[in-house]
């Protein structure tokens, strides 16, 4: 009996065991694998930290299990191996609710989009309204694509909109009267029955960029987003900071004039007041007509006009303000600006870098690049894609890549 027992102990995987390690150092290759999309077997060694030779073996015993394909490829002039997860690991869903529009995508582990659609909406009118044209959206694009629903591994849902972390619900009822009391993740769960995984715009036009856009290759960033708010999804050390109540990045009500416009979160002259369309737009409709949009401001604006002009410069001038305090506090090495207002250019970033180097600790303003955003307005609707890539666990992957049953998550 005790011989046994000290067999079953030997067994078991054991913290330093050399089981354990060898786990560890799967799960470590899929992480980065998973998060880049695709890298080389030297750019795997580089950000795991582990020896060409282990991650070699690891990669062909990965493959052998059908977790991840291996292509010929060439780096700095050189053969090499490109690896990405198999198309046959899972298939994931991105959902992105606006404040006009609904937009879904479906994609692979391999980082590859398969399928995207989007139609209007006024996703502030009714909850229920829009979790059912989300959840039909989604089937078509799977029926489309000739996907089994099997393969569905997980959704990123993107609101625009606050998530308290406690409970799962919008935190600010403010933004989306018709959702009050809706916890997104469990609608939209027990719909398409997978894990949902939410979080709002900003976070998800972060992770958007950071994996497929202008922030690609840094780890500490600030996507700023511009519509009906401002918000800001932040990136420390390559992962979203969404602070304990999961209302970090709240940039637009950052103080700016004490006696300014009442906000709608009740203070005097944030952020927001002077920057976000509902603010901005009434200072230009009275000479450019009633139905002025912040796209049709861009666009006025790229082709001369100059009240326009004069509009997104202010603009431009008023967040690089917010942008400097980001500077000061957290130091990131890159602005990433999104949204429409974007398409502005060199007429808005400008004003951007004028008032960081103005108002941010010189060191700071020295090492920040801004950038307008790659992605436009599929940034929000990847990033959800990638929320799904990042939260997925990579022992969970593994199991499912190699059993041929419908892909279970914890």
């Amino acid at each position: 009996m005790l011989e046994k027992m000290v067999g079953v102990r030997e067994s078991m995987e054991t913290p330093g065991s050399q089981t354990s390690l060898h786990r560890a150092n799967l799960e470590r290759v899929v992480r980065a694998v998973r998060m880049a999309g695709s890298l080389t077997q030297a750019e795997i060694a580089r950000s795991t930290g582990l020896s060409a030779a282990t991650v070699s073996n690891i990669v062909r015993e990965l493959k052998d299990g059908g977790t991840v394909e291996v292509t010929p490829t060439s780096a700095g002039g050189r053969r090499a191996r490109s690896v990405s997860l198999s198309g046959d690991a899972g298939i994931v869903i991105g959902v992105d609710f606006g404040h006009t529009h609904l937009r879904v995508a479906v994609g692979n582990l391999a980082h590859q989009v398969l399928a995207e659609e989007s139609e209007p909406m006024d996703v502030d009118a009714s909850a229920a309204e829009g979790f059912g044209r989300a959840e039909r959206l989604v089937k078509r694009l799977i029926e489309t694509t000739g996907i089994s629903p099997d393969k569905v591994i997980g959704v990123g849902l993107g609101v625009p909109g606050p998530i308290d972390v406690e409970s799962g619900t919008l935190g600010s009822t403010s933004i989306l009267p018709g959702w009050t009391g809706i916890n997104p993740s469990e609608e939209l769960a027990g719909r398409l029955g997978v894990p949902v995984y939410v979080d709002n715009d900003a976070n998800l036009g972060a992770l958007g960029e950071l994996v497929w856009g202008s922030g690609r290759g840094v780890k500490d960033l600030a996507y700023i987003k511009v519509a009906s708010g401002v918000g800001a999804g932040l990136v420390i050390d390559g992962h979203i900071y969404r602070g304990p109540g999961g209302t970090a990045g709240e940039i637009g009500h950052i103080t700016l004039d004490e006696s300014g416009p009442v906000c709608r979160c009740g203070n005097r002259g944030c952020l927001e007041t002077f920057t976000a369309a509902r603010y901005v737009l009434p200072l230009l409709q009275p000479s450019h007509g009633p139905d002025l949009t912040m796209e049709r401001v861009v666009q006025l604006a790229r082709g001369g006009d100059p009240g326009c002009r004069r509009v997104i410069g202010d603009v431009g001038r008023h967040i690089g303000s917010g942008v400097a305090n980001l500077c000061n506090l957290l130091n990131p090495s890159r602005v990433v600006l999104g949204g429409s207002l974007a398409e502005a250019g060199e007429l808005v970033l400008a004003p951007i870098r004028d008032s960081v180097s103005r108002y941010a600790i010189p060191s700071a303003a020295r090492q920040l690049s801004v950038l307008p955003g790659a992605l436009g307005g599929r940034a929000e609707v990847l990033g959800a894609l990638a929320l799904v890539l990042s939260e997925m666990g990579d022992s969970t992957l593994l199991e499912s890549a190699r059993s041929t049953a419908t892909p279970v998550f914890t």
